[in-house]
């Protein structure tokens, strides 16, 4: 059996008082893709952002549980935050490409490593940009202005952002909810083709993009994990009523 990359034990998350997050236990697996679904406000970006520790930016939050990485918890006072956000990368809900090149853009990471050796940025660059699949539409434009992309785009340049730095796992909150459905499904295509390489944990409204992409899938509502599992088994015979009435549409 795979040993899980990351398991998550009794995690709660607090903003100031209000438990945003309530004793979520969840393992994921290498190469796979876990979807997160719910309605708004059930705790799935919550759950993201406490793996990475975006949260320690924020003094209102505090949790209690662990989340282990390759058996090292994260929450431990050793953590390099600076490298684990290195290989645990983030894709956010809205493109947000640096007001810089997207050669700049892709190499971001490298440069803080203090990389400077052109044929390893330009060999990143490519291999980020091919990752992403958008090298074709920008090889030939490398250094103009990554804001003068469509959203599509820009959404594509930030997954190369986020490849450049050899993550091995990749959160992503809900990356297609601004897009349009060609680009969307550009990316949906694009993350497939990556399950191979990285380990991805997708929070996502569409129902279809969960039951295409994904080989788990765990349901919240209102801060708790009310169902975890096979994607295909959840979505055809789902345990509790809660899941099926919101994969059907009764709520969400």
């Amino acid at each position: 059996m795979t040993e899980p990359i990351l398991q998550i034990s009794d995690l709660s998350v607090y903003y100031n008082k209000k438990k945003a997050l309530k004793e979520v236990s969840m393992d994921f697996y290498p190469n796979e893709i876990t979807a997160l679904i719910g309605p708004s406000g059930s705790g799935k970006s919550t759950l993201l952002r406490a793996i990475n520790r975006m949260g320690d930016l924020n003094p209102e939050v505090t949790l209690t549980g662990s989340v282990m990485y390759n058996g090292h918890n994260v929450y431990s006072p050793r953590t390099d935050t600076v490298e684990l956000r290195k290989e645990i990368g983030m894709v956010f809900q809205q493109p947000n490409p640096f007001p810089m090149s997207i050669f700049e853009n892709v190499v971001y990471g490298l440069r803080l490593k203090g990389i400077k050796d052109k044929a390893i940025l330009d060999e990143a660059v490519e291999t980020s940009l091919r990752g992403a699949s958008i090298w074709d539409e920008v090889k030939d434009r490398l250094h103009d202005s990554a804001l003068g992309l469509s959203g599509g785009q820009q959404q594509r340049v930030c997954v190369a952002r986020t490849l450049a730095t050899s993550p091995k796992i990749i959160l992503l909150d809900e990356p297609t909810s601004a897009l349009d459905p060609i680009s969307a499904g550009k990316i949906e295509e694009t993350l497939y083709g990556l399950k191979d390489t990285y380990t991805m944990l997708l929070v996502t409204r569409s129902m279809q993009q969960a039951s295409r992409i994904s080989d788990r899938t765990g349901f919240f509502l209102d801060g708790s994990l009310i169902e975890y599992g096979n994607t295909k088994e959840m979505f055809m015979s789902p345990k509790h009523k809660e899941t099926e009435d919101y994969i059907t549409g009764k709520f969400g």
